[in-house]
């Protein structure tokens, strides 16, 4: 991650940039492509897998089984190319995923979003597990089911959450198998050329955007503390100590996040980083409330804290689900409790400034899509030749000159034809495919802002579509609209509502797309954030949708080989007042944020309701009338965004 310290368009603070302009190009030269990102090519193994199973052989290891999960040790989704290790040694770079390798086979499981990269990336030595299929096991189920009895797991403790460590434990017994805490990570020692972890400048994120102190924040924790008569809580995950804090930092590309640990107690609270990495914003921000320790002191302070707190079989240190294996070892058995994240609950609900920072960003963030597909269709009329990855990086170049803009919020997903049905494609700077005027053009980008994230998806045909085109279009233009006009009673949770996403694309059979409908966002943090979402995730239905949340709308149609299709909105969850409140119990709706058009010419008007085209007519008015007064001096943007938004 490259360190700037300038000033960027009318934000007076020195703050690093979250992703420089030539990151794709600059991760091309890498040892491997970021999760999710550019690179569709095979990566042979054979090397690797022999040096690791050297490894498992010898005497001070003598496993007959590793695994390799895609997480660091907080538990991240996106993660830092030191912390790649599934990606390394696998060679398939997706975000989501779990590697097991054996004394002779290797699996790598992953989910819907993957399945497509995964074949294309794992070379012969991988078995290809399609996470979701019939018959098709998880990697936790596979590890009992499918591995012969008293099978020797090597795990890193570090790097398993203790949530997957105790239900492994108890699933594994009954075939006498076991799991194994490693004395070192078996692919950081076979791992040549592994980069150094990223120690970045840290900044304070000031209030007039996150509209909160880490005061009141840290009291709201030792609230639940109290309710839940614990003496500490251990803060693992980035993005809630970046929360917590009201920091931001530069250590994962596009997660404005930075390695550290937390501590808070009763009445102390400690934050583990590296102090050099705290510029003198968040030093001061931070004095007389905050006992700063070396990142490395952690798991030793760990070890010593429950003897200084008055534990008891009621009271006890609090550690979320997603802490790690190594976490729960240092505090010993005894002393600890694994609860829901409590941290990540009270993220989830955005107070009011982050709420209008949502909206603000998002309206400035449509006047750069703006810019972008007004200027792509021109070229494309003009015949100009441009690929995948010059469209993104135009997309960028046209965000970068935003205000408060800090990067990219995830690698941009710039897709022509068959790309479009890989669901997570990012295209390859040095080999990727020509946008094609007569395909589908499917666009998923995001970026980060000082007063917020923004996450949206359009898709576009520049020529003629077909009617099959149209039709799926508009399906799911369907399913997005009754999504962002649905109610529903305090209480439910996006599993509930789902199928409201999915009917209209059941009713021409088209199936189920596979990824969720819904993601939590988080504000300047990470673009997907727990613990709500809209999906068919059981999971899912233990996080009622709550007024204040923010959420993406995000159904999609793919037809793979051929086109894939997706219409991703942000809203926020409101109140709303209906006519009844049966039950007295309150109701819930949602109120868009994003601000870009849908494509008029995608859109078969004859399967719309009359309520439908009445919803786009007026979405559309509401994205001229907002992002139209950005567009005054790029005359070409002003009258796209006119056209696009006239009218059916």
């Amino acid at each position: 991650m490259w360190k700037l310290a300038q000033v960027w368009f009318g934000v007076s603070q020195k703050v690093p940039r979250l992703s420089p302009p030539s990151l794709r190009q600059r991760r091309k030269l890498s040892h491997t492509a970021p999760m999710g990102a550019a690179g569709q090519h095979t990566v042979p193994t054979t090397e690797r897998l022999t040096r690791l199973r050297e490894l498992m052989r010898a005497k001070d290891i003598a496993v007959s089984a590793v695994v390799v999960p895609s997480e660091d040790q907080h538990s991240s989704e996106y993660i830092a190319q030191c912390d790649e290790r599934r990606a390394w040694i696998s060679g398939f770079n997706g975000s989501a995923g779990c590697a097991i390798i054996t004394l002779d086979k290797a699996y790598l499981f992953t989910d819907g979003r993957y399945f497509l990269q995964a074949g294309k990336q794992l070379d012969q030595n991988w078995t290809l597990m399609k996470q979701g299929l019939p018959d098709v096991p998880t990697w936790q189920e596979f590890l009992y089911k499918n591995l012969e009895p008293k099978t020797k797991i090597g795990i890193d403790a570090s790097i398993i959450s203790i949530a997957d460590a105790e239900s492994l434990t108890q699933s594994l017994s009954s075939k006498s198998s076991e799991l194994v805490s490693l004395p070192y990570n078996l692919i950081d020692a076979i791992w040549e050329d592994r980069p150094p972890r990223p120690a970045n400048d840290v900044f304070y994120l000031d209030e007039k955007y996150s509209g909160q102190s880490h005061v009141v924040k840290i009291a709201k924790v030792r609230e639940e503390l109290e309710k839940k008569k614990a003496k500490a809580i251990v803060v693992n995950m980035l993005d809630e100590i970046a929360w917590l804090f009201n920091l931001r930092g530069t250590d994962i590309d596009f997660n404005p996040v930075f390695f550290a640990y937390a501590v808070v107690t009763t009445n102390s609270v400690f934050l583990f980083i590296n102090e050099s990495q705290l510029d003198q914003s968040a030093k001061s921000y931070l004095k007389d409330h905050v006992e700063i320790k070396p990142y490395n002191a952690f798991f030793d302070y760990l070890k010593q804290l429950p003897s200084t707190l008055e534990l008891n079989e009621n009271s006890k240190i609090l550690i979320g689900k997603q802490a790690s294996l190594a976490v729960a070892e240092a505090l010993g058995a005894k002393s600890y409790s694994v609860v829901r994240p409590l941290i990540t609950d009270l993220k989830a609900i955005k107070n009011a400034t982050e709420l209008e920072g949502f909206r603000q960003c998002h309206i400035r963030d449509g006047a750069a899509l703006s810019r972008y597909f007004a200027w792509l269709q021109e070229q494309l009329n003009n015949g100009v030749e441009l690929n995948e990855s010059q469209g993104a990086d135009q997309l960028e170049k046209f965000r970068s000159e935003l205000k408060l803009f800090k990067g990219l919020s995830f690698p941009t997903i710039s897709s022509t034809g068959p790309n479009g049905a890989i669901i997570h494609y990012s295209p390859d700077p040095n080999d990727c495919d020509i946008i094609k005027k007569d395909q589908i053009y499917l666009c998923d980008s995001g970026a980060q802002f000082m007063d917020g994230t923004t996450d949206t998806t359009r898709t576009w045909h520049f020529g003629t579509p077909t009617d099959e085109e149209k039709r799926a279009f508009t399906r799911v233009l369907q399913g997005h609209i009754s999504i962002d006009t649905a109610t529903f009673p305090v209480g439910t949770t996006g599993y509930i509502i789902d199928s409201y996403a999915r009917r209209a694309l059941w009713q021409d059979g088209l199936g189920n797309y596979r990824h969720g409908t819904g993601h939590g966002v988080g504000h300047f943090l990470n673009v997907h954030e727990g613990p709500h979402g809209i999906g068919t995730r059981i999971t899912l239905n233990n996080s009622p949708l709550k007024a204040g949340m923010t959420i993406s709308n995000e159904p999609g149609y793919y037809a793979d080989g051929r086109f894939g299709i997706r219409i991703e909105n942000i809203v926020l969850v409101r109140d709303v007042q209906l006519k009844n409140n049966f039950g007295e119990k309150g109701y819930l709706g949602f109120e868009n944020v994003t601000m870009c058009p849908i494509q008029k010419s995608l859109v078969d008007t004859t399967l719309l309701t009359a309520e439908e085209k009445k919803w786009l007519n007026a979405y559309h008015a509401e994205v001229f009338e907002k992002v139209s007064p950005l567009l005054k001096n790029d005359q070409r943007a002003l009258d796209w965004l006119e056209r696009e938004c006239s009218p059916l």
